[in-house]
């Protein structure tokens, strides 16, 4: 009987684990840090891509706030709300992407990891030079 009772509670464990790494998916609106940002992620043909969808603070001089770092000055007059800043990001592991993040607030494009930590918390890192420097972020699912 304890045997089998250890086993019972042994599967409902393995169970459980498996529907919370079921349960931690990446699609959704999450706020990045403290809520500056919010972005929708979702399917880009079997990638995962990612949109702001919500400012803090969406408007500067009283109107819209536009892409006016980006390095290409064809783009800088672009409205940041649907702005595309992730891309191509493509499934490495169990709830682990790679791919490239766009950073409006300096117009660069750096090389992402984004893993999910659990269903309400996932980490973004950006690194440049090969990984030499980087910098995370967390995000807090909407």
């Amino acid at each position: 009987m304890k045997v089998l009772l250890a086993m019972s509670f042994g599967a409902l464990a393995l169970a459980s684990v498996s529907a919370s790494a079921i349960a931690a998916e990446p699609f959704g609106t999450w706020k990045v840090g403290k809520g500056k940002v919010t972005i929708q992620i979702v399917d880009c043909g079997g990638d995962l891509c990612a949109n702001i969808v919500g400012l803090a603070e969406p408007l500067r001089e009283g109107k819209p706030k536009i892409d006016r770092h980006n390095k290409n000055p064809a783009l800088r007059n672009r409205p940041l709300m649907g702005l595309q800043i992730a891309s191509g990001l493509k499934k490495v592991a169990e709830g682990k992407w790679e791919g490239k993040v766009y950073n409006a607030d300096d117009g660069n494009t750096y090389a992402a990891k984004v893993s999910v930590i659990d269903d309400s918390v996932m980490k973004l890192k950006g690194c440049v030079l090969g990984g030499l420097i980087c910098d995370s972020s967390k995000l807090y699912r909407q």
